[in-house]
């Protein structure tokens, strides 16, 4: 599958190019705000001596601290509101164009606050960066779900997870002392974003809007053609179009729904309930957390203060590489059993990091265990959950419903995000590492989940996913009937039999 994409050099250059603003962002800001955090913290407490003559008490500067940390999961909160709206109305090109705008606008705030001596700039830069990402996430995710065939779908589509890979381990290496994370250079570091919002700027206009968006949202089928033919260069689309139209068909008389109006809908109902619990559970297995905070769960381990940049850089390169893996397997072995197996290796590799964390003290070799169970750990999510979590929500949604329930998805996730951002550092330094126990479950649950609920998506169109979940949905209720005390009525003759 891969071979065939690599042939298509345009689209592999839209990849990038779409990729670069939308995951590579929320990636970088993950990490990048980890390196200079000591010269952050440095930077509150001389501003607030400055103002007020007197230091921040350790208390109040790590509540400030997780704060700046946390209000960045807040904007992409804010963010992935507005993103159903404007890509719907304006389309997917449209939508990171304009958010490329905003990414630049936070690069400057960011890149003054020094010079500005106001640590509330870091705080205000943070928030639109998050806004920022929550609208690029959903544009970027949307646009790359319509524009694969559905053979090539999960490789393209996982890009997005290679994408936020490649921000975590950027971010990273931009910050080292060396280069950007220096106390003189802490607040270029922070203003870097604006640097790749800059490039996509330029170049995405020279690319075509969503086929799929322009005929099914705008009725246009010349350009739809035409934007299918400057994508993956000149041939027949017949099937590729009359896909879209039986969609569409499908779609008549379906208006579009809001969030509400979603949860009610009993016909995607599960959809809905199975891209949360994706989305959610990315998230609560705790691996963002470990580019929040690497320094405080690299000091749990044992690693030497000065090691700490380059582990986390090795950590964040394992990821990038597995991902790119994944795209070689992901059409061979399917999203289902990618997801299962990769959490339940996940909650093993966490349990036995929480035992090796608890006996550190006892053995010198211990922490190297530690370590050794953190890169299995990286190296499994990136395999596995990294990649199809992006994904799953673009495969299990009909055109009409695509937007709002990556929305819902999105949102979900932000918030977790936004909870362990700023309740973390305040559980590590009370549990110790008891503190991954949640971690631990989060794993498991998701396993369970994805091995008894979820449908394989592997080589199908979005019209037979659809009837997946339908089956799902009748054999759960076929369940319900046979352990209920009366049988299901399914319709008027049925009532009138029984009454007879």
């Amino acid at each position: 599958m891969l071979k065939e994409l690599l042939h298509r050099r345009r689209f592999i250059f839209f990849i990038f190019v779409a990729g670069i603003g939308g995951s590579f962002q929320f990636g970088f800001n993950i990490s990048a705000i980890n390196p200079p955090s000591e010269y952050i913290k440095n930077f509150i407490n001389e501003t607030w001596i400055e103002r007020y003559e007197t230091p921040l008490q350790e208390y109040s500067l790590m509540l400030l601290w997780s704060f700046i940390v946390s209000v960045y999961p807040i904007g992409g909160f804010v963010g992935a509101q507005f993103a159903a709206f404007l890509t719907v109305k304006y389309g997917r090109k449209k939508s990171l164009l304009c958010n490329d705008i905003l990414a630049i606008v936070g690069a400057l705030i960011m890149g003054f606050s020094k010079m500005a001596r106001s640590f509330e700039m870091i705080v205000v830069g943070r928030f639109l960066y998050g806004i920022n990402v929550g609208i690029g996430i959903v544009a970027h995710g949307l646009y790359l779900g319509e524009i694969a065939p559905k053979e090539l779908r999960g490789a393209v589509c996982m890009t997005r997870a290679v994408f936020t890979a490649f921000g975590k381990w950027m971010g990273l290496v931009v910050g080292l002392r060396q280069i950007l994370g220096d106390e003189s250079t802490w607040h270029l570091l922070l203003a870097f974003s604006g640097l790749p919002a800059l490039i996509q700027l330029i170049t995405l206009p020279w690319f075509p809007e969503s086929p799929r968006y322009l005929l099914m949202e705008r009725g246009n089928r010349a350009l739809c053609i035409d934007a299918l033919q400057r994508l993956w260069g000149s041939g027949d689309f017949t099937e590729e179009v009359k896909d879209m139209m039986a969609e569409k068909a499908q779609m008549q008389g379906e208006s579009k729904k809001n969030l509400i109006q979603l949860f009610r809908d009993k016909m995607i109902r599960c959809q809905l309930l199975t891209g949360m619990a994706v989305s959610v559970g990315m998230q609560l297995c705790g691996i963002n957390i470990i580019y929040f905070y690497a320094s405080d769960v690299y000091h749990q381990l044992g690693i030497p203060k000065d090691k700490i940049p380059y582990v986390g850089i090795g950590a964040s390169g394992i990821e990038m590489l597995t991902s790119v893996m994944c795209g070689f397997i992901i059409e061979r072995v399917g999203r289902r059993v990618l997801l299962w197996k990769g959490y339940c290796f996940m909650a093993l590799w966490t349990l036995l990091l929480i035992i090796t964390l608890s006996l550190k003290d006892n053995f010198s070799w211990i922490p190297y265990c530690s370590l050794v169970f953190i890169f299995a750990y990286i190296l499994t999510f990136g395999m596995g959950p990294g990649s199809v979590s992006g994904v799953l929500p673009l495969e299990i949604f009909t055109q009409s419903n695509r937007s709002i329930a990556l929305v819902a998805a999105n949102s979900l996730q932000w918030l977790s995000l936004f909870v362990l951002g700023l309740v973390f550092p305040f559980v590590i330094d009370v549990l110790g590492p008891f503190s991954f126990f949640l971690f631990f479950a989060s794993c498991c649950l998701a396993s369970l989940f994805m091995f008894y609920i979820l449908p394989e998506t592997k080589g199908k169109t979005l019209l037979q996913i659809n009837e997946e979940f339908n089956n799902l949905r009748n054999a759960r209720r076929g369940m319900c009937s046979i352990f209920s005390k009366r049988p299901v009525v399914q319709n008027q003759t049925e009532i009138l039999s029984t009454r007879l």
